[in-house]
């Protein structure tokens, strides 16, 4: 099983006048439908495979690679479908396959398990050097999401620094919380049982997901971000930070 990892967007030209045109209702589906698969791909499909494959007899070995070739197979269907395979798809194939080649040369299943980590790590890493970029990872997730406000929203991003500041903490918020996660998943994979790993895993990730949004919506509440960017309509809103290998958020 591996860690979501996210995916870059390309930064869009601010438009010149700004909209408040809500994104058509059919991107809603489409966002949750893409979240829900690659969640049972990447997270529920290698999980139960593995014990599946455990309770047939095969080893612990055989069966970490075969759970693990799920993602990979998952990244593959997605390129070939969209007839383009990113960075970040060809990296976590690559990823996939090295670890899975030292696990065989060294005979340790441990290795197996802590790439988890090693995704989760990288991914945190990568948040946080969006903090150096013109926009922050969470903000152009925040786009992706909405994409009939970008004008709006890139004129709160010109003007408002509070706005600014927020979608900067919420990149630094989730780009530690993944590296907390990360250690977490190491220590699990040199320290506790090899057949008790898998599950865990994906208690610590729907544990760590839960936390995150539960803290990005306190302080898009608290800091009346949703208003900003849609008036007074913002104030039931909730926005979901992105929690699949693709960032794609639900309105």
């Amino acid at each position: 099983m591996t860690s979501p990892t996210p995916r870059s967007e390309p930064t869009a030209p601010s438009p010149a006048h700004p909209t408040t045109t809500p994104p058509a209702a059919s991107e809603r589906p489409a966002s949750r439908w893409a979240f829900v698969i690659t969640v049972v791909c990447d997270i529920v499909l290698p999980v139960g495979l593995y014990y599946a494959l455990r309770a047939a007899g095969v080893g612990e070995m055989a069966a970490l690679l075969l759970s693990g070739s799920a993602p990979a197979l998952h990244t593959l269907h997605t390129g070939v479908r969209h007839r383009k395979l990113d960075s970040i798809g060809v990296f976590t194939v690559a990823l996939l396959v090295v670890s899975a080649l030292a696990s065989l040369l060294t005979s340790d299943p441990r290795i197996a398990l802590a790439r988890n980590g090693l995704f989760t790590a990288l991914a945190g890493v990568w948040l946080l050097i969006t903090l150096f970029t013109a926009r922050p990872f969470t903000y152009q997730a925040l786009r992706t999401l909405l994409p009939g406000r970008s004008a709006k929203l890139e004129q709160l991003w010109e003007s408002d620094a509070a706005f600014r500041r927020v979608w900067r903490g919420l990149t630094t918020l989730w780009g530690v919380g993944l590296l907390c996660d990360a250690l977490l998943r190491v220590v699990m994979a040199y320290t506790l049982p090899v057949d008790a790993v898998p599950a865990l895993d994906g208690v610590l990730y729907a544990a760590s997901w839960i936390l995150l949004q539960v803290i990005t919506q306190i302080v898009l509440f608290r800091t009346h971000t949703l208003t900003k960017i849609f008036g007074e309509r913002g104030r039931g809103r909730r926005l979901f930070a992105p929690a699949a290998r693709q960032p794609e958020t639900s309105d």
